[in-house]
């Protein structure tokens, strides 16, 4: 369905919530979430604190390789548990980021 804004509503239904510290060791999504018996489709991440790097082809990434994101202006949509399984992300600079994800499926 599509609302007045022309935003997507309802294709998606939020089930889990965290908040990752991200540091400067390449950290994903937490296993436990990931594989419930329903598994996620989607997740919905938002960044705070410092700007990290993610990949999400199964290699770690760097604090110099990687897509960059930056808080507060940056926001990320993970479709797909192998994307979501593959994801990981790691700090570019001296200060610790904080990732907060919504679950979706």
């Amino acid at each position: 369905m599509i609302d007045q804004r022309l935003a997507v509503v309802g294709k998606y239904k939020a089930y889990n919530y965290e908040s990752i510290t991200v540091t400067d060791t390449a950290i994903g999504l937490t296993a436990s979430i990931l594989n419930t018996t329903i598994k996620p489709k989607r997740a919905f991440l938002t960044i705070e604190t410092a700007q990290l790097r993610y990949r999400y082809d199964g290699t770690d990434p760097t604090d110099t390789e990687g897509h960059i994101l930056n808080p507060v202006v940056n926001y990320l949509i993970i479709e797909g548990w192998h994307n979501l399984n593959n994801f990981k992300a790691i700090r570019t600079g001296a200060i610790s980021g904080v990732i907060k994800v919504s679950y979706e499926r």
